[in-house]
């Protein structure tokens, strides 16, 4: 290996990616400087000043950070900040954690990426491969860092939640299990508003793939078939459908039995003993199941694996009842299809909140469900007028509030028994909130001080 103790290497931005990337560069020899222009978390810097790396926060020293050889960009750092653009007017090559990181590990990994219905499919497979005893850490978007993890740990297997954020930073590094769960715009913002740079974003999960490698994709998803015969696939491909069974892959069959099929395998898995329920928990599971199967987990370990399996956090979750009302948190739903499944698994008349940073929605697809199942929308926003228009005529009762206090005494009072109040926004939380985490557990405790049980 080349002696990095020459090498510059600068870190932009000092979060859960940005802190990770500069212990393992200082870990493997790097003269390694962390650049954050916001401020940096406390417990992060408690880490680099332990580590002894140097950082600064508030500001991006140009003069310190142009000397560099290379640049890692923490993925919430869009490329038009001026210093990115800097750093590629001298040249400099800008990768992600992922592809940093990917360069110190011989780990196998499984990478899991989609507009929806990541967080629960790498939780489902990271808790799969760990009960049946694989030496296995979580990564990526959940969990620790993936840098963090390389540096400091030694496992052989790390499952990672991967955005098209870190995928755009991806040059060499390759999935050895790549996993596509849908493409449907998001982020659009941060991509001009052209939908195909997005999809040739998370198109990259199959990047550099070798034939033993397998990818895993939603036969389902009306982009993904458009975009297939754009590449050449060589590697083992493993699709799952609700719709059709797969001569190789997993599908939903009509008596309710999710059916795995490969050269090696055959079983099913009874979706009426599951304890996640709902159309999107299906995908989520078909696409755990194939990943794990194809990191070799046996049948029976996957099966009781995802029988026992609660669900995520923030992902429709039961948050207690008021009078006779659920209540329901479904912060983690920041875009239109999140949305578009929330709705689609409620069975009595709903009360929904929404809003927040509008990142480019269109909310056409939502409105057939808005009509049929939804007696009021409480907009939660700073600026809640593109809601109110879309949905005027369609959903009765319509709110505008700029709180979460005010947010859930307009739903409360407008809910009856029977009713259900789902959090499901479709948008950022930055207008309001820190991240959907925050909005999420103070929606809790709204519903948990109020009576909630």
């Amino acid at each position: 290996m080349e002696n990095k103790a020459t090498k510059r290497l600068v870190v932009l931005g000092g979060g859960i990616s940005g802190y990770g990337s500069a212990i393992l560069a200082k870990k493997m020899g790097y003269d390694v400087f962390l650049s954050d222009k916001g401020s940096i978390p406390e417990r992060y810097k408690e880490r680099l000043l332990e580590w002894e790396v140097p950082f600064e926060e508030g500001t991006h020293s140009e003069e310190r950070i142009l000397t560099a050889d290379e640049a890692v960009k923490s993925p919430g750092i869009p490329d038009k900040a001026p210093i990115v653009k800097a750093l590629r007017e001298r040249g400099v090559p800008i990768v992600s954690e992922i592809e940093f990181a990917g360069r110190y590990t011989s780990a196998r990994t499984i990478c899991i990426t989609g507009s929806n219905g990541k967080t629960t499919t790498t939780t489902l497979t990271y808790k799969i491969l760990k009960e049946a005893g694989y030496n296995v850490a979580l990564g990526g978007n959940i969990g620790e860092s993936f840098a963090y993890s390389v540096a400091t740990g030694s496992f052989d297997w790390y499952v990672l939640e991967l955005s098209s954020f870190q995928l755009d930073g991806m040059i060499d590094f390759r999935a050895d299990v790549g996993v596509l769960m849908n493409i449907t715009p998001d982020h659009l913002d941060r991509y001009n508003y052209v939908f195909q740079n997005y999809i040739n974003s998370k198109m990259r999960i199959i990047r550099n793939q070798r034939p033993n490698d397998a990818f895993i994709y939603s036969a389902d998803d009306a982009v993904i078939a458009t975009e297939l015969p754009k590449y050449e696939l060589s590697m083992q491909r493993l699709p799952f459908s609700a719709r059709h069974e797969q001569k190789e892959g997993a599908w939903l069959a009509q008596d309710g039995t999710i059916r795995v099929k490969t050269a090696d395998t055959f079983f099913s898995i009874d979706t009426n003993r599951m304890q996640i329920r709902g159309i999107h928990n299906a995908y989520d599971t078909m696409a755990a199941t194939l990943a794990a199967v194809a990191a070799g987990v046996p049948a029976e370990s996957i099966v009781r694996s995802v029988l026992a399996f609660t669900g995520v956090e923030h992902r429709l979750e039961p948050a207690g009842a008021i009078d006779g009302v659920t209540y329901i948190n479904d912060s983690k739903a920041t875009n239109v299809d999140s949305v578009w499944y929330a709705l689609e698994s409620m069975t009595r008349p709903v009360v929904w909140i929404a809003g927040g940073t509008d990142k480019g929605n269109d909310y056409e697809p939502l409105k057939a469900f808005a009509k049929q199942k939804v007696k009021a929308l409480v907009c939660m926003g700073l600026n809640n007028q593109k809601l109110v228009q879309e949905f005027k005529g369609i959903i009765p009762q319509i709110f505008s509030t700029n709180s979460l206090e005010d947010a859930m005494q307009a739903a409360r009072k407008v809910a009856t028994a029977g009713d259900t109040v789902l959090l499901s926004p479709a948008c950022a939380s930055f207008d309001l909130f820190k991240n959907y985490e925050q909005r999420g557990e103070l929606f809790k405790e709204w519903v948990r001080l109020h009576g909630g049980h």
